[in-house]
């Protein structure tokens, strides 16, 4: 298996290469040269696996024994996962009889993308011990520089992957003020020498779109061997595969063994990373109805499946929507506008004006409706298509695709956009529910959109919604959704005994009052030349 950018060229990699490389040197994201599919009896063979079985089985399709072999990757699989509080790492939960719950939030930091990043910091080690193996002592050691951007878990969770690791350091960039609480201090509060954060004033698009930057700078990425921890690392898609599969298997258990019904995915969703893992598990031969896209009124998105517009601002109806956003019949704000054009919403972690891994979809769409005369060529122009349209949305902040290409979407995807007063009904609707369910504010924008695709859907879909962060951390939302309910205590309900006393911890924050990517430069250079090996 070999690795390719969205946005052409000739060049190949490996999966190693893939992952210490993190973004292609000419913008684009690595995608997989085929996406394999499942062994014929993968549905018997798989069908009693845990997560780490699971997790083997699906990563070795992707990554040859060569590069890893079986052996040494379920051995990384395992140290991944032993930090998981709960048996089967992402269980799944029933609510009713058409909707479950697919808890990704017993990792480390309490969201999803400890699933992912867990495994990564530790690829990450395991490449870099490697190929320092063999070198002498009077040899230069390989080291990693990793930077990342976060509009709330990423940052947390990359840092409890990587925190302690031999030849790494790491520079999370979140937009400051812009996080809840409890978001920045599991950041700020870790102290370990080869951690850093840097609290960025403006917001999170300022700060993807200075990390794009330095690694597009080909002499600082060089100097300093960047590596990426956002999922424009194609190995956090690669490992959120995984709990679609485990998701699958644990429902069809639940279900009578007679009844035929269809499972449909609903994903809350910002930099369309986790619900970009739902479409490969698809591609793959996993059954399943179409996915759905869940928003905020940063709705890029939702606008996109239904006008095959994608643009930073909605351009027909802005002012439409902020009259409905801020109107007293709406119950509450449906998000203030913020810097950059970004709206300040309930859901933080989904406040992001252009999604990045939207871009490998596209170029799925545009290789699908690129006419060749072989598979190579067909790929060239899809990824010469696919820089087009970057460049437009870059330029010019919109691109409008052709009709064929958003029909393609629609295939696979439908979309919806949630206010925050639904989030909050939300909220509310199921804590007073049987059974009691507290959400966090981005599993509510699920919630919702389930809810509101199912009323055309088949009789016979059952839906399962991904629970992407524990709702201790946005207590803000979650408190003021309840705050009406006599029954409800937040520190007796809602938060674990690892988060408290955690604000009053001391903090490790370098404040960068602008978003320019000389100021990064300077913190990265300050630090990164002062690295030493951390031992294991």
């Amino acid at each position: 298996m070999k690795y390719f950018s969205t946005r052409g060229g000739d060049e190949l990699l490996s999966f190693e290469d893939t992952v210490l490389t993190g973004l292609a040197p000419n913008g684009g994201l690595y995608i997989p040269d085929h996406i394999p599919q499942l062994p014929e009896n993968w549905q018997e063979k798989w069908s009693s696996y845990s997560f780490v079985d699971l997790s083997t089985e699906i990563l070795s399709l992707y990554i040859s024994p060569e590069e890893i072999s079986r052996a040494e990757l379920r051995a990384l699989v395992e140290k991944s996962y032993k930090t998981f509080r709960h048996p089967d790492i992402t269980p799944l939960k029933k609510l009713n009889e058409k909707t479950f719950i697919l808890e990704l939030f017993h990792g480390p930091t309490f969201a999803f993308k400890d699933v992912a990043l867990q495994l990564l910091g530790n690829l990450f080690e395991f490449f870099l011990v490697r190929r320092n193996k063999n070198k002498t002592a009077e040899e230069k050691k390989e080291k990693l520089t990793v930077v990342g951007a976060t509009s709330g878990d990423t940052g947390s969770a990359a840092i409890y992957g990587l925190r302690n690791k031999e030849n790494i350091s790491i520079f999370i960039l979140h937009p400051k003020g812009r996080v809840s609480p409890i978001q920045e201090a599991q950041m700020t509060t870790v102290t370990d020498p080869n951690v850093h954060n840097l609290a960025v004033k403006g917001t999170f698009d300022d700060c993807q779109d200075i990390v794009k930057a330095l690694f597009g700078d080909h002499e600082f990425n060089k100097t300093h061997r960047l590596g990426a921890v956002n999922s424009i690392n194609w190995a956090r898609i690669l490992a959120q595969t995984v709990y679609y599969f485990l998701s699958y298997f644990h429902i069809r258990s639940q279900l009578p063994a007679s009844s035929q019904h269809e499972i449909q995915y609903v994903v809350p969703t910002g930099n369309f990373g986790d619900i970009l893992a739902g479409y490969y598990a698809k591609r793959m031969g996993l059954p399943m109805g179409k996915l759905v896209v869940a928003t905020n009124s940063n709705d890029i998105l939702a606008r996109f499946w239904k006008s095959g517009a994608y643009e930073k601002v909605d351009s027909s109806s802005s002012n439409a929507l902020q009259s409905e956003a801020t109107s007293p019949a709406s119950g509450a704000s449906d998000g203030k506008q913020a810097l950059g054009g970004v709206k300040e919403t309930l859901s933080p972690a989904m406040d992001i004006l252009v999604s990045s891994n939207f871009e490998r979809l596209l170029w799925y769409l545009a290789y699908e409706n690129t006419h060749g005369e072989n598979d190579n060529e067909k790929r060239k122009k899809a990824g010469e298509t696919v820089d087009s349209w970057m460049k437009k949305v870059k330029n010019d902040g919109r691109v409008e695709v052709p009709v064929s290409v958003v029909e393609s979407a629609r295939r696979d995807f439908v979309a919806e956009r949630v206010s925050d007063s639904q989030t909050l009904d939300t909220i509310r609707s199921y804590f007073n529910a049987e059974p009691s369910y507290i959400a966090d504010p981005h599993t509510a924008v699920g919630l919702t959109a389930a809810n509101i695709v199912s009323s055309t859907n088949p009789p016979s879909t059952v839906q399962i919604v991904l629970s992407t962060a524990h709702p201790a951390k946005f207590s803000e939302a979650v408190t003021r959704a309840l705050s009406g309910s006599t029954n409800f205590d937040f520190e007796r309900d809602v938060l674990p005994e690892e988060f408290k006393g955690l604000l009053e911890k001391k903090r490790n924050v370098i404040d960068v009052e602008a978003p320019k990517v000389e100021l990064v430069k300077e913190v990265i250079e300050r630090f990164a030349n002062s690295l030493k090996n951390v031992p294991n």
